[in-house]
């Protein structure tokens, strides 16, 4: 029986989890779907059934919450349960199944970013916490860890400009996306350390090359799958 942070879902799949929950956790620009797709192509070469899946990916609600993102108008209680909506839908429909069959599920983020930034939008951390006790206690938590600095260039690189949301504009730090970015980055970033210790993060430096970073975290999966 999976293991979960408190409750359970009502309708969640049953039986013994043969696969591994793999979750590769960091700020936008860290490298994180770099890392997920070099580490799923890694698996499947050894041998490894891989099911990938990340934010707003829910049939159920993810279209919803591009849309409503939209308009920047979204409070942020009401974005924090959209996202538990459609993290609980794949934990029901995609994650359970996958990991019951024996597959490995890959995470591009998981609930430690939605707790993060409903942490820095005004809730409190037990708040969050109690949100999100439905899911699944991963195997491994790996936490590419960049500095703002490295994240505003690789964001500027591939979008050309700065995410609203991913800026922290709706807190009203500052008019300047720029600062504001560099503001909510602090921010987020308190949650994490704090994060890091609760919930046992492995920490891999991502300010480095792809293939470094790739290194050292098939490192840390390689001993979920080590004789034991």
């Amino acid at each position: 029986m999976a293991e979960t942070y408190g409750t359970r879902l009502p309708r969640a799949t049953d039986g013994p989890i043969q696969g591994r929950l793999i979750v590769i956790e960091g700020a936008d620009g860290s490298g994180r779907t770099t890392e997920v797709a070099r580490l799923k192509e890694w698996l499947e070469i050894e041998g490894h059934p891989v099911v990938d899946t990340g934010l707003r990916r829910s049939r159920l609600v993810g279209a919803e919450i591009d849309r409503a993102k939209q308009g920047h108008t979204l409070s942020p209680t009401t974005m924090s349960i959209l996202y538990a909506a459609d993290f609980a839908d794949q934990l029901e429909n995609k994650i359970l199944p996958s990991l019951v069959a024996g597959s490995a599920v890959l995470a591009d983020r998981y609930i430690y970013t939605l707790m993060a930034r409903a942490v820095v939008r005004g809730a409190t951390r037990e708040w969050a916490r109690k949100l999100y006790s439905f899911a699944l206690v991963p195997h491994l938590t790996v936490f590419l860890d960049a500095r703002p600095e490295i994240l505003l260039h690789r964001a500027i690189a591939r979008y050309g400009s700065l995410d609203y949301w991913e800026s922290g504009m709706d807190l009203s730090i500052s008019r300047d996306r720029f600062e504001s970015f560099f503001a909510f980055q602090r921010l987020l970033q308190t949650e994490f350390d704090w994060m890091a210790k609760e919930y046992g993060f492995v920490r891999v430096n991502a300010d480095r090359d792809p293939d470094a970073v790739d290194a050292d975290v098939r490192t840390a999966v390689a001993r979920l799958y080590a004789p034991r």
